[in-house]
């Protein structure tokens, strides 16, 4: 079985000073208590525009973010490259109310599609659909309340505007995934997701679709999504994910007095996820995988799935996928048996990217055992070094 630890491959492209700062920064958000603190001081420097670059930059920041441009991530891209872990940049900025941001993002979205064309590196782009709109006219559109004539031109351009994306996308020769939102305006995102995938994916999976399989839905949607490949012979891309607003959705499920969307336990959701990739690797002909997980078991399981179906390792239809500065002993052990590997590398200035770097601290403390996994990889590889020196 493939040793997924290797230490030394993990870290490869880690230098001593970045594996001391990961080090300090695990030791750091494995407290919930300092994570809440670095919440609630990094809403505060929001709010008020206090200056937080000389803080966050040389620590969370380096070690998560690719930097504030494109041309800024080529560094940690090629590194990576050259251990064969591929890069998908991510433009990281949160959902923005007025038309002339929201069309500033737009172009920075194009720009990045544009980009993953021209370097072998970049396997797929990616956007969140809340950076080109509202969150009120999502959430209208997928309640199926009327829209303001204003409200509807909104809407006209954010779907005019992901078509842009998707047909750059095509320029480039490369996949594009449209990231999942909170429940409660998902729906409009999934069919202008479908609406895509029609119109694009009839050679081969161009535009993805996001999957968060801690909804109790998502199973059955995935049989949906299936049938339509089915009766519209397209090819339909999914990229898995376990889910980034449980607590949230949870919340507002019992303030909305209706029945939560997630699943009551994680090992719900880890059942959920593993089926899910059971079903695509057994329907590989008609569904291309991004599987986005920092969880070892799901990766052994995919592995084993893809043995049983008789794929091979760099099988064009799957790919797996962590994020930049977390599970480094998952990506690059992987791609070292020959897997197809990426790693989210999101980029953009300190203040869009801050609200990004808060989740990751939180999502390292939530996670059973994950900041501490991470600290006892990263002391055993620098004890390690410094028995050669």
């Amino acid at each position: 079985m493939l040793d997924l630890n290797n230490i030394e491959i993990a870290f490869k492209t880690r230098s001593d000073r970045e594996l001391k700062n990961a080090k300090f920064l695990f030791s750091v958000i494995k407290s919930p208590f300092m994570v809440r603190i670095l919440g609630f001081m990094s809403n505060l420097a929001l709010k008020i525009r206090l200056p937080v670059s000389w803080a966050v930059k040389p620590t969370l920041y380096r070690h998560f973010v690719g930097g504030e441009t494109i041309e800024e991530c080529f560094p940690a891209m090629n590194k990576m490259m050259a251990e064969n872990v591929k890069s998908v940049l991510d433009f990281s900025i949160e959902a923005v109310e007025k038309e002339a941001e929201i069309d500033k993002t737009f172009q920075e979205l194009k720009h990045s599609v544009i980009n993953s064309g021209k370097h072998e590196a970049i396997p797929f782009s990616v956007f969140k659909p809340t950076a080109l709109t509202t969150h009120s006219v999502l959430k209208k559109v997928s309640s199926g309340e009327p829209l303001t004539p204003e409200e509807q031109i909104s809407h006209n351009n954010f779907l005019q505007r992901i078509d842009a994306l998707c047909a750059e996308a095509v320029k480039a020769g490369k996949p594009i995934m449209i990231d999942a939102e909170d429940y409660w305006f998902q729906k409009a995102i999934d069919d202008v997701t479908e609406d895509m995938m029609l119109k694009y994916n009839r050679k081969t999976a161009v535009v993805y679709a996001t999957l968060q399989m801690y909804r109790n839905d998502r199973l059955d949607y995935l049989q949906h999504l299936i049938e339509l490949s089915k009766r519209n012979s397209i090819i339909i891309g999914i990229k898995y994910v376990r889910g980034a607003y449980m607590e949230k959705e949870r919340a507002r499920a019992l303030d909305g007095g209706y029945p939560s969307p997630v699943y009551p336990a994680k090992k719900d959701t880890d059942d959920a996820f593993n089926e899910a990739l059971r079903i695509s690797v057994e329907n590989h002909e008609r569904i291309h995988v991004f599987c986005g997980t920092h969880n070892e078991e799901s990766i052994l399981a995919l592995m084993k799935y893809m043995r049983d179906k008789g794929l091979p390792n760099n099988c064009p239809a799957i790919y797996m996928a962590q994020l930049y500065g977390m599970s480094d002993n998952l990506s690059f052990n992987t791609a070292k048996a020959g897997y197809n590997v990426a790693k989210y590398l999101p980029y953009g200035k300190i203040r869009n990217v801050l609200p990004y770097l808060v989740r990751r601290a939180e999502e390292n403390s939530a996670i059973a055992g994950q900041t501490t996994r991470e600290l006892i990889m990263l002391k055993q590889e620098l004890k390690r070094r410094k028995s050669l020196k």
